[in-house]
């Protein structure tokens, strides 16, 4: 079941609608023509209740004032780039240096600021909503007219399908990756350091004190970054250092360029498990270090340090400096394509986890859509 209302008006008189995608289970998803943002989740607990479980705002006004990418789809180039400056084919392009002495998602103003054309879709998978924008040639000081693509399906399945085309008339890098932030406790429902996690990675992308990948891949085995094994996010995240101290770093996926299992959540409170399922190489794993109290959300609650938590499926960050990392360049009559897959489920009361997740599409034994979650 697909609706579209209005969301609001931006000072220059364009006007900002929302698309509701409701399924079956009665699972509910927002999506705003602004940035392709996703305002609301809202998924049950273990007892059936719904819950909005993605950090954003009531109004649009809110989202204009500024926030740190709730929910919106970011690029041309998600991450970051060092020093905001590339070579591509001899000659060098000199971007926006917005996170310190880099790059950081695309610019000052990236596809995450941008109305984006929207209709209502149906596929096999269910009722979605397509949108679609333009970035111009030399939009944010990137070559090229970049078309990009954003498909959000909300399947009975009780999975967020978010499917990415971009294409260009002229070679530029393109990562692509949606920015939410989730607490499945609910949104503002305190902090995320309980919650279970599990990254279905054996290696990362180590970095200097901006951020920056240092080229190499390193084992997590005896990192704070090892997850292959479910555990609680807080039980090491103050040996990952830094000022204020949380993760915020790029793990290596297991499975290559295949919708692969990436990633399992579980808040042992609500009983809610979320699955991410990519064909992204990478995902950037960020605990909300930098929420600081200075921003109210949805019904005026204050959001503070490690109340959600992002699960950001991309390529690797700076990957235009570091011939080793997957490329990013995408090229004239080539289609940049990525999949991601967020799978929803509760946990039945007393009994125990399963370990075993089923592909997307599929159902656990318990009757939920979904296998364990992280």
């Amino acid at each position: 079941m697909l609706e579209c209302s209005r969301f609001g008006q931006t000072p220059d008189g364009v006007q900002v609608d929302c698309y509701t995608l409701r399924n079956r289970q009665g699972t509910v998803a927002k999506i705003i023509t602004y940035g392709a943002i996703l305002t609301e989740l809202r998924v049950a607990d273990r007892q059936g209740r719904l819950g909005d479980i993605v950090l954003g705002f009531d109004t649009l006004d809110d989202y204009l004032r500024g926030h740190p990418y709730f929910g919106a789809i970011v690029g041309r180039v998600a991450n970051r780039i060092a020093r905001g400056v590339f070579t591509l084919h001899g000659v060098t392009y000199h971007l926006a240096t917005n996170n310190g002495p880099n790059h950081l998602h695309g610019g000052i103003a990236g596809l995450d600021k941008k109305i984006w054309r929207a209709a209502p879709v149906r596929s096999v998978h269910g009722d979605g909503v397509k949108l679609e924008c333009l970035s111009p040639d030399g939009e944010e000081g990137y070559p090229g007219n970049l078309r990009v693509e954003a498909t959000y399906t909300l399947t009975d399945h009780n999975e967020l399908r978010l499917d990415y085309v971009a294409t260009t008339d002229r070679d530029t890098p393109v990562n692509l990756t949606n920015h939410s932030y989730f607490n499945l406790a609910g949104s503002g429902q305190g902090h995320i350091l309980h919650h279970q996690l599990e990254i279905n990675a054996d290696r990362f992308t180590p970095t200097d004190d901006t951020l920056i990948p240092t080229g190499h891949l390193e084992p997590v085995d005896g990192t704070p970054l090892d997850f292959r094994q479910p555990i609680p996010i807080g039980a090491r995240l103050a040996q990952t250092g830094g000022n204020p101290p949380g993760y915020d770093h790029n793990l290596v996926l297991n499975g290559g360029d295949t919708l692969k299992l990436a990633a399992r959540a579980h808040d042992p409170g609500s009983g809610r498990r979320m699955e991410v399922w990519t064909t992204a190489p990478g995902m950037q794993f960020y605990t909300g270090n930098f929420l600081d109290g200075t921003l109210r959300g949805k019904q005026g609650v204050v959001y503070q340090r490690h109340q959600a938590f992002c699960l950001e499926t991309q390529h690797f960050p700076d990957a235009v400096h570091h011939p080793n990392f997957p490329s990013i360049i995408l090229k004239p009559g080539a289609v940049y394509t990525q999949t991601t897959i967020h799978k929803f489920a509760a946990e039945v009361q007393h009994e125990p986890v399963s370990r075993a997740g089923d592909a997307p599409g599929t159902r656990n034994e318990s009757g939920s859509s979904g296998g364990a979650a992280r």
